[in-house]
């Protein structure tokens, strides 16, 4: 899985996700 950036992350959320699931997103990338 490519790796996603806050700004892929954040682009995303602009589309279709919310605030909860960008930051579970964003602790997925940064906890293993």
């Amino acid at each position: 899985m490519k790796q996603m950036t806050f700004a892929d992350a954040e682009y995303a959320g602009k589309r279709k996700q919310t605030r909860k699931e960008l930051f579970l997103i964003e602790m997925d990338r940064v906890v293993p």
